[in-house]
């Protein structure tokens, strides 16, 4: 299994070095977009807005754009210097509470820690306390420069770390429309839906959920290629070095074949 970070937990005096292994993956079925004329794949290009030349990697530099059109530059030398004051590789366990206190809205992904050939006592201690006290630790962490809060609890026989959100990226529930009153449930109603959540209660069991359309969707691509309806070029791809999905949405300009006007215009072409 990929190690993607790897450091230590400390709780109290008790530090373990451990690894960071991705818990999930995503099965998405990507699909590329061909040039219908000629089968060949189309790639997106990093073209600037105001000039509208195509711009190398060494030629952009990040900002923060706090009001429209206007942007504070950051260079590299000052994002890098503070990284590094920002990254200790520890998940550091500021606090102990129960897992039911956290509603899952706020986690978002998964990961698991295995011990480093040093810390597996101390890793077995962390499990087992975790176990008898019916805990989950609350930590902090940075992953690829941005500081994460996390929680560590025990799945099965291993220690997982989970990262949640921090509570100002959860948006408030106030500002969703069209809240119903909780006085507009008719009793009868209810009582059938509550009937109905009864017939339908069951021990969760994740094998039994698919991804049908994934599933369907893979079918109908075997099938293809088992019929022999493959299209093929003869064209070598061109290269694609994009980074940054949106960004490169937002640069896909190209030239016009018109002759460009006084008033310039931006507009999108299909690269083959």
């Amino acid at each position: 299994m990929h190690t993607v970070w790897k450091g230590s937990i400390s709780f109290g005096l008790v530090n373990i070095p451990v690894k960071l292994h991705t818990a999930t993956e995503n099965k998405d079925i990507k699909l590329r977009q061909l040039h219908k004329e000629c089968n060949t794949p189309i790639s997106y290009k990093k073209v600037c807005e105001g000039c509208q030349k195509e711009v190398n990697e060494e030629d952009i530099v990040k900002a923060y754009e706090y009001s429209k059109n206007k942007f504070v530059v950051l260079d590299a030398e000052e994002l890098e210097n503070l990284r590094k004051e920002n990254e200790d590789k520890v998940v550091e366990i500021i606090d102990f509470v129960k897992l039911e206190e956290i509603d899952p809205i706020y986690f978002e992904k998964t990961y698991f820690l295995s011990p480093d050939t040093t810390g597996t006592k101390a890793y077995a201690l962390l499990r087992k306390t975790l176990e008898d006290s019916g805990k989950i630790g609350v930590a902090k962490i940075v992953i690829r420069s941005k500081e994460q809060l996390a929680v560590v609890r025990v799945y099965k026989d291993a220690l997982v770390m989970e990262t949640i959100h921090f509570p100002d990226e959860v948006r408030s529930v106030s500002d969703v429309p069209n809240i119903p009153s909780v006085d507009v449930v008719v009793q009868k109603e209810l009582d059938t839906a509550l009937m109905l959540v009864e017939q339908l209660t069951t021990v969760f069991d994740p094998t039994k959920y698919t991804d049908e359309y994934r599933t369907a969707l893979m079918e109908l691509i075997e099938d293809k290629k088992a019929n022999g309806t493959v299209n093929v070029t003869d064209k070598k791809p061109l290269p694609d070095n994009v980074t940054d999905l949106m960004s490169a949405l937002q640069a896909s300009l190209e030239k016009t074949k018109k002759p460009p006007t006084r008033k310039r215009t931006t507009k999108t072409k299909k690269n083959a």
